[in-house]
Order: structure tokens, then C-alpha cells, then sequence
């Protein structure tokens, strides 16, 4: 970079030498030109000014040509013999590109390595599990006691989604510390019944009315030392849920936040065409019944 801005420097130095001389140039060649102007000279047509400034004129165009040609030819040199990278995209990739890194050292994954995986349609794969027991911690079954009952099958939900959930993921525990957890994806119209009939600070959707019924919507959490920290009143996780929504809506994703009752955990993608299949979904049955599957019964303290 610093060569770069000297040899720019130099090529800037030469145009500005050349533009100085340009007035000369003009001159001289107008001279040239209209010989009548070398005729009102003092010492008359074809005098001693006019051979003058025939002599000068090479010399000066032969000046001025290297001012500008000289800086050009160095820095187009420059640019073939030194391979041009873009930092950006260039950063190391593991350790095995990265050898300066000391032992235990992670190396960040480079700009130019996510670039190429999305352009390819990496496939990610979704995290293994968190253990059962994760779910019941008592400040989380107080807060959401249906919680430990909802579905975190990841092939519950909509295949496009799930890759743009894990890039969410990814992008939070690479670029801002952040370990995510799947709290609930694909939900049952019956479950989603049972949540709404708790009143509208769960749920203001009806059965058919949520993405998560269709497998488009997420309700996320972070993990930290093993637990799960889902209140926004701890500072890291409020923090947390703000660079959470700010990736999901790079990613093309909704997320709750913006919600006049904000649900800061909840993304969902408003897939095309979806909103008029919901529209179009029949109520629950009269004779089908309301309550959850047993498996998705609250479970108390």
C-alpha cells in the first residue's frame, strides 16, 4: 500500500509538470501554426524567435512526454511484477493457511471464505442438540413453562429457512461471540391454540396464523457457560438480541423486534405467497380439539 500511494503520488506529480508545460506547448505550436504570428515579431517572417522556438520544441515535448510517461510505466510495472490482493478477501481461512498463529489460537473464517460458501449453496448442518435437562432451569420454566415441550426438530422445518437460520447462527458466533440455541421451530395449530388462548402477551396468531406452523419461524436464545439466557434484561443477551436481528434482516429475515410487542428471540421468513395461504386456512374444526398433544403439555416446577 505504501509503494502504491508513492508510485500514485509520482504519476499525480507528473501530470501536474505536464499541465505546467501544457501553456509552452500551445504556444510554440501556435507559433508554428500561423506563421503570420512569427511575422509580427520584431524580427520579422522566419526570424530568429521563429527558429528559436523550432529548436525549443522537442526538447520540450521530449520533456514533458517522460514527466508524464515515466510514473505511468512504474506503476503499471509495479502492478504486474507485485500480485494485487484485496484484503478483505484475502484474510487467512484455518490454521493451515494462517501458520503464524499461536497454538490454540482459532483463526477467524475470511470474508472471501463465506463469500465463495454462499455463492456455492454450502450446506450447513444444524448444532447437535442441547441436552433435555437444558430446558429446565427453573427461571426458564417460570418465564415460558411450555417451553421444554416445543418442537427443536430441525427437518420439522422449511429446508431454505433452516440454511438462512444457520447462517444467522454462524455469522453470531463468528463475528460477535455469540452462541445460539433453538428454543422452538415448527409448532402445531393445536399448540399454537394453547398459546394464544394464554393472551396476548404469548401470542396475538390463531392456529394458521404463525410462520411457525409452516415451518418458517424460529424462536432463538443464547447460551452462555451451558445455560440458556433468554431475558433481555441481562445486558449481554440485550445486546446479544440486537445483533441478532440486525443479521437475520441482512439474511432477508423478519424478526420481532420490530414488533409493537416485541418478541426480540423470534425470526421468520415471510416466504412469497405464503400470506395468502394463510388467509385462505380454515379454523381448527369444531371437532377438533384444542388442547395440545400430550407431549406438548406445561410441565410445573
Amino acid at each position: 500500500m505504501v509503494w502504491g500511494g508513492l508510485l500514485a503520488g509520482l504519476l499525480m506529480a507528473g501530470l501536474l509538470m505536464a499541465a505546467w508545460w501544457f501553456p509552452l506547448w500551445w504556444q510554440v505550436l501556435w507559433r508554428l501554426r500561423w506563421p503570420c504570428a512569427a511575422q509580427a515579431s520584431p524580427e520579422g517572417p522566419g526570424g530568429g524567435a521563429s527558429a528559436a522556438l523550432r529548436t525549443r520544441v522537442w526538447p520540450m515535448w521530449s520533456l514533458g512526454a517522460l514527466m508524464f510517461l515515466l510514473p505511468t510505466v512504474l506503476v503499471a510495472a509495479w502492478s504486474l511484477w507485485t500480485p494485487q490482493r484485496l484484503a478483505p478477501f484475502d484474510e487467512p481461512v484455518d490454521a493451515a493457511e494462517a501458520p503464524g498463529l499461536a497454538d490454540g489460537q482459532r483463526a477467524q473464517p475470511s470474508r472471501r471464505r463465506q463469500l465463495t460458501q454462499l455463492l456455492q449453496g454450502e450446506q450447513l448442518v444444524p448444532p447437535p442438540p442441547l441436552p433435555p435437562d437444558t430446558f429446565l432451569q427453573p427461571e426458564l420454566v417460570a418465564e415460558q413453562p411450555l417451553l421444554v415441550s416445543a418442537d427443536r426438530r430441525w427437518e420439522r422445518m422449511d429446508a431454505e429457512f433452516v440454511q438462512a437460520l444457520l447462517r444467522v447462527f454462524r455469522v453470531m458466533k463468528e463475528a460477535h461471540g455469540y452462541d445460539m440455541a433453538l428454543l422452538e421451530g415448527w409448532r402445531s395449530p393445536q399448540r399454537q391454540a394453547l398459546l394464544a388462548a394464554r393472551g396476548p402477551t404469548v401470542t396475538q396468531a390463531g392456529p394458521w396464523q404463525s410462520y411457525h406452523q409452516w415451518g418458517l419461524a424460529a424462536d432463538c436464545a443464547f447460551v452462555r457457560a451451558g445455560r440458556l439466557v433468554i431475558s433481555e434484561r441481562d445486558p449481554w443477551a440485550s445486546q446479544g438480541y440486537a445483533l441478532f436481528g440486525q443479521v437475520a434482516e441482512r439474511m432477508g429475515l423478519s424478526w420481532g423486534g420490530r414488533w409493537r410487542m416485541a418478541d426480540l428471540g423470534h425470526i421468520e421468513w415471510r416466504k412469497p405467497g405464503m400470506q395468502a395461504t394463510m388467509r385462505a386456512m380454515p379454523p381448527l374444526a369444531p371437532g377438533v380439539s384444542q388442547a395440545p398433544h400430550p407431549s406438548e403439555a406445561p410441565i410445573t416446577p
